[in-house]
């Protein structure tokens, strides 16, 4: 398949914060991808507890597929979704949901976490699954609801899959998306039943597990009686959102590291095999799947909540500073006198976060930096090169863990426009700094239904192919 002959897809990116539906089609022989629809998004607290609006999600992503309908002119091949993970939605005999999906950041898991690693250790979960126990994994959600007395042989399906299903495809549970229940075999890539077993779940309420690039059926429904949806086909890309984003970078050979820079950045590398070794589990990185049969070994580490939470704190009411104006206002100044250590867990938390970095320097005999909004360049300043100086750590510890030498960093997300932090990293590192775009989720998402439909499922070569293309048109 050529770039000039290239079909009309739909990406839709599922956000915690915002939600976004793009097109890819043809003009003038070549790419344009289009943003056609936005969305915030965020959960919603009902009784206690913390959930997702699905039926505003649903409702807004027709939305979106209704106005790349009217835009682009000719019938649309294929559908892919990618999202965050973990989350899931309980589905009946006729895949409609019983209730609106808990959120990630609901406090009901952070017991059945304490109870399960009573029975069952972090190391020994660690060994099989690949996945760092994180209270929000799946595997501790479906143990809450258990708890509150969801019989296990209720159905469930991760949201983006969700979204797909209800489309019109099969429902099932996408390899780089599943690998963060916490509940498949990471070498095997089949759900674990020992793991179902040791967690007491019931391994026959989870979807059918399929490869990164599976086409899932025809999209059915009220929008497949628009001409240009009678023939689309829905495909499970990498469905999760991490994933996605890696595979929208365009490099070949594996001498290469990569950092998914936004709110909170994920640093690491693309490996054959997972590293599962006590060593690497007490280092914090986890092993997920990623396209093209690969894994993503990398460990999350703070980003720019640090820079939005102190901005919440000292520009509460009023838009003192554009990031940009920022960056530049930083980057005037002199290296900061001492790192942050910006993954104290006193820096996830969110509010007063000017303070919270005060109360570190003050610790470490350091003077505070004024807590007012003229004082941001100095915050700022010493966030980014905290974060440089955080990133070469990692990546020096990835490359003890897996052998590995690395020759460049790619840096994706929204992070990538941040000029003075990917100079700093480059210095900090002494690796070549590949600059991705900030929407790199969604070049991966149309990268790998490309890929599918052209008949090369789930391939690295041809993934990157198409990441390449519609990232530097002059690759075409």
């Amino acid at each position: 398949m050529a770039a000039s002959s290239l079909p009309n897809i739909i990406a839709i990116d599922l956000g915690a914060e915002s939600c976004r539906v793009s097109l890819l089609r043809r003009e003038q022989g070549t790419a344009r991808i289009d943003l056609i629809h936005r969305f915030s998004n965020a959960p919603l607290e009902r009784n206690g507890s913390l959930a997702w609006d699905l039926d505003r999600i649903l409702a807004e992503l027709e939305k979106g597929m209704l106005r790349c309908a009217d835009l682009c002119g000719g019938p649309i091949a294929s559908i892919g979704v990618d999202g965050w993970a973990v989350d899931y939605v309980r589905i009946d005999g006729q895949g409609m949901p019983l209730g609106a999906p808990y959120c990630y950041r609901d406090p009901r898991t952070e017991a059945t976490l304490e109870e399960l690693h009573q029975r069952c250790s972090a190391q020994e979960l660690y060994a099989e699954s690949g996945a760092w126990p994180l209270r929000i994994n799946t595997v501790y959600q479906l143990l809450a609801d258990k708890k509150a007395g969801i019989p296990d042989a209720t159905r469930w399906v991760n949201l983006p899959e969700y979204v797909l299903g209800r489309m019109g495809g099969r429902f099932v549970a996408e390899f780089t998306n599943a690998t963060h229940t916490g509940l498949v075999d990471i070498r095997e890539r089949v759900w674990s039943q020992r793991l179902f077993e040791r967690c007491g779940l019931d391994i026959a309420a989870a979807p059918e597990l399929v490869s990164t690039g599976t086409d899932i059926g025809m999209l059915q429904g009220s929008l497949s009686e628009r001409t240009c949806f009678r023939d689309t086909r829905l495909i499970a890309t990498a469905c999760h959102d991490t994933a996605s984003a890696v595979a929208g970078i365009p490099l070949d050979g594996d001498n290469w590291a990569y950092i998914s820079s936004g709110t909170w950045s994920l640093v690491g590398t693309l490996l054959d095999a997972p590293v599962t070794t006590a060593e690497a589990c007490a280092a914090g990185f986890t092993n997920q799947g990623a396209a093209g049969n690969r894994v993503c070994f990398h460990k999350n580490v703070n980003g720019m909540w640090l820079l939005k939470q102190t901005l919440e704190q000292l520009c509460p009411n009023e838009d003192a500073w554009t990031v940009p104006d920022l960056v530049a206002a930083a980057e005037t100044l002199p290296a900061s006198d001492h790192p942050l250590d910006v993954d104290d867990p006193e820096l996830l938390l969110a509010g007063g976060m000017a303070s919270r970095i005060n109360a570190q320097r003050a610790a470490h005999g350091l003077p505070p930096i004024p807590e007012h909004g003229s004082a941001m360049p100095q915050f700022a300043n010493l966030i980014f090169h905290s974060l440089a100086a955080r990133y070469a750590e990692v990546l020096g510890n990835a490359q003890r863990l897996t052998g590995k030498t690395f020759a460049k960093v790619a840096i994706v997300g929204g992070g990538s426009r941040n000029r003075f932090l990917n100079r700093l990293t480059a210095e900090a590192t002494g690796l070549e700094v590949y600059r991705g775009v900030a929407e790199s989720s969604t070049i991966g998402n149309f990268a790998i239904q490309l890929a599918t439909l052209e008949g090369c499922r789930n391939s690295r070569t041809r993934i990157a192919h198409w990441a390449r293309v519609l990232t530097e048109p002059h690759a075409c």
